[in-house]
């Protein structure tokens, strides 16, 4: 599949409709959510943010798939949402290193492709989110207080 023909993105984290983050209200004006889905992978918790790196594994990272709205705005809207992750900064203005990728994307009408923010930095000694879902865990994260 030709990388300029995928409009879909998967978010995991702070983009994900529950957050209720600033960059969720940017992320509703351009793109429209296309199903609940989940993509092979492992959740950690970095402290200030969830950080996914990708497996071979039958573990999965809990999210959602949206669609660009107007296809032409794509390029720019990823360009926008590069920046929110800290994609083209260099490393001594961002600790963060994500990197964007595509990756198989499962929903429940079947599989498709999408882009993900995956993490490169180093997970050493982090937590590992079992669950795979970053909004349940900080539920728990706040019952325990």
């Amino acid at each position: 599949m030709n990388q300029t023909t995928v409009h879909q993105i998967f978010v995991y984290g702070s983009l994900r409709s529950g957050f209720n983050a600033p960059a969720f209200e940017y992320i509703s004006r351009y793109f429209q959510l296309v199903a609940p889905a989940k993509v092979r992978g492992l959740l950690y918790d970095m402290g200030e943010y969830p950080a996914a790196v990708p497996t071979h594994h039958d573990q999965f990272l809990l999210g959602e798939l949206y669609a660009i709205q107007q296809e032409e705005e794509f390029a720019w809207a990823l360009e926008q949402l590069d920046e929110y992750e800290g994609i083209n900064e260099s490393p001594e203005d961002s600790p963060v290193s994500f990197k964007r990728e595509l990756v198989e994307v499962i929903t429940e009408s079947g599989n498709t492709i999408a882009w993900i923010y995956w993490f490169s930095g180093s997970i050493t000694d982090k937590p590992l989110i079992a669950s795979g879902d970053v909004l349940e865990y900080l539920h728990q994260q706040q019952q325990k207080r």
